[in-house]
């Protein structure tokens, strides 16, 4: 099989997540790492063994890279893919792949000419709960995927805020809650709902004064296939219940995952966490009633195996290698990411207006 030999732009906590993926990951080696820090970087290094450059051309040109994952800060993302595919590689970015859907229109745009793949990390797709999810709806189960609930209720201390210099604050993560714990169940809750036309939202922030975003946010969603949304998103709820994503059909059905459990994990956080698996939590489908319990009980034994922190990562760069190597779209597509990002967006600015906000088709 061939090898793609990946780049990673960014040395902070989610990128040893990356080295260690890639590392596990069939078709994949990890060669270089690129950064503006020189301490930092180096020190990233040295511990993956792998080679310490400037910048993406550095990585392209002196270590023959195909691909590169970004794992800066939010704002960094746009520029960061587009010195990328100006360097002739491939792009797997991670969540959100942009702060605004116009900076992801225009990393769509560059992948296109430079002929390079663009994919968004959105490992939750492949829980074995969200993909059983997405074929009952493909199948027809559901009927029509009438309505969709996005429930997070999380918790993010103070120590969390500054772990990092740039979280908390609008300029330098681009939002709160919305931005960067809730992108994962919003790009599923697209995913099973399809397109949205149009949104209304409401945020504030409840109790994390020594932030500047939003610790919560809810709003309610009218999706192109007539369906409806309604999400509760908030970081403000110690040490952390859930975040769930359900779907109700024209047929009756009700299915949901809870992706995550208890007090959620960040990286560079883990000793402070006790991870949940992701399980199936709702399962009426008319003559699948029983088999709730079963997948439950599926998953917690897998879960058992698999270290959860790193091996959907794995998966998906294998299929993100796949698509480079077969010229075909990757599973989660620039599309996708924008489509979250979109929903992101659109909160912070309904928030902000206190007006709906119209999708364009």
């Amino acid at each position: 099989m061939e090898t793609i030999r990946f780049g990673l732009i960014g040395y902070g906590k989610v990128a040893h997540l990356h080295a260690q993926a890639l590392n596990d990951a069939k078709g994949a080696t990890l060669v270089s790492v690129c950064g503006r820090n020189d301490q930092r970087r180096d020190e990233f290094a040295a511990k993956w063994k792998i080679k310490s450059r400037k910048d993406v051309a550095q990585m392209a040109a002196l270590d023959q890279i195909d691909a590169v994952i970004i794992t800066t800060p939010h704002p960094l993302h746009h520029d960061d893919a587009l010195e990328a595919f100006a360097a002739g590689c491939h792009v797997l970015v991670e969540k959100p792949m942009a702060l605004t859907e116009k900076e992801c229109t225009a990393m769509i745009i560059a992948s296109k000419k430079a002929n390079k793949v663009l994919s968004v990390i959105s490992q939750r797709r492949l829980y074995p709960s969200s993909m059983r999810i997405k074929e009952a709806i493909n199948s027809g189960k559901l009927g029509k995927p009438s309505i969709g609930v996005v429930t997070i209720l999380g918790w993010r201390d103070e120590d969390y805020y500054k772990s990092d210099p740039w979280r908390g604050k609008w300029e330098t993560e681009g939002g709160g809650v919305c931005i960067n714990q809730a992108v994962h169940q919003f790009d599923l809750l697209c995913w099973f709902m399809g397109p949205m036309k149009r949104l209304y939202a409401e945020w504030d922030n409840f109790n994390h004064p020594y932030i500047e975003v939003e610790d919560s946010a809810a709003a309610t969603i009218r999706f192109a296939n007539g369906g409806i949304g309604s999400i509760l998103v908030s970081n403000s709820q110690k040490p952390g219940i859930y975040a769930k994503v359900h779907v109700h059909g024209s047929s009756g059905s009700s299915v949901g995952v809870q992706t995550d459990g208890g007090a959620m994990f960040f990286a560079g956080q883990e000793e402070k966490v006790v991870v949940e698996p992701p399980i199936n939590d709702l399962w009426t489908i008319a003559g699948e009633e029983n088999l709730l319990a079963k997948f439950k009980k599926e998953d917690e034994e897998f879960f058992k195996t698999v270290d959860l922190m790193t091996y959907f990562f794995s998966r998906q760069i294998e299929d993100f290698v796949q698509a480079i190597i077969e010229k075909v779209e990757p599973m989660v597509t620039g599309e996708d990411g924008r489509e979250a990002v979109r929903l992101i967006e659109g909160i912070y600015k309904s928030g902000r207006d206190h007006l709906p906000v119209i999708f364009q088709e």
